[in-house]
């Protein structure tokens, strides 16, 4: 069955619904230029709403070693999502002994990666419009086909402008193992919708166990 996280979240009401409707994976954004940017004090209490339930994802764009340190005392989260180099993504594995998604962004399939070295996991999105502030979550998606005959031996993660109405199609082309969806679900830049919520994790379910 696809696993589903929702990334993103900035309110109780949000991380109440990614735990009501049984989602994998909850996003927490640590980067100011995103219009869902917390502090980890701000992450840590929404967290504390709910015992178990969705791992803990804290998502960075090429942080420093005392930015990610602040986040693990205040959040502890399960996994470190990154936007950074691919040494940078390894030597934050080793350093802080958490798992690590590192971000790529890709457009053809000469893009796509074979191996991910030191890592956990690689979060397969679009490449950025070159206009983009953020290096990600710009609700953009790629030609998912690219990744027909693509079989990495590494465990990866589809992003980048799922929603509930193409997230079936997304896993059918795909097969990807674990969806990612921020703007997808939302009302509002940084404001989480609880029945896009609910609706987005079905359809990433229905379309992974057809």
């Amino acid at each position: 069955m696809t696993r589903v996280k929702i990334c993103g979240v900035t309110d109780a009401a949000s991380f109440d619904a990614v735990v009501q409707y049984g989602a994998d994976y909850v996003g927490f954004v640590f980067f100011p230029p995103s219009p869902r940017h917390l502090s980890p004090a701000q992450a840590a209490a929404l967290a504390a709403r709910h015992l178990g339930g969705p791992q803990r994802v804290a998502l960075f764009v090429d942080p420093t070693d005392a930015a990610i340190a602040e986040v693990i005392d205040a959040l502890q989260p399960d996994i470190l999502q990154l936007h950074a180099t691919p040494a940078r993504a390894a030597e934050i594995r080793a350093r802080f002994g958490r798992p690590v998604w590192r971000a790529l962004g890709v457009a053809t399939q000469a893009d796509l990666p074979t191996e991910a070295t030191g890592i956990d996991a690689l979060l397969i999105e679009a490449k950025p419009p070159k206009d983009a502030t953020r290096p990600g979550g710009n609700a953009a998606s790629f030609d998912w086909s690219i990744l027909t005959g693509w079989t990495p031996d590494f465990a990866w993660v589809l992003a980048g402008g799922l929603h509930p109405g193409n997230v079936a199609e997304a896993v059918r082309i795909t097969r990807a193992a674990v969806v990612d969806v921020s703007s997808g679900v939302e009302s509002a830049p940084g404001v989480k919708d609880p029945a896009r919520i609910a609706a987005f994790i079905h359809a990433a379910r229905t379309a992974g166990a057809a």
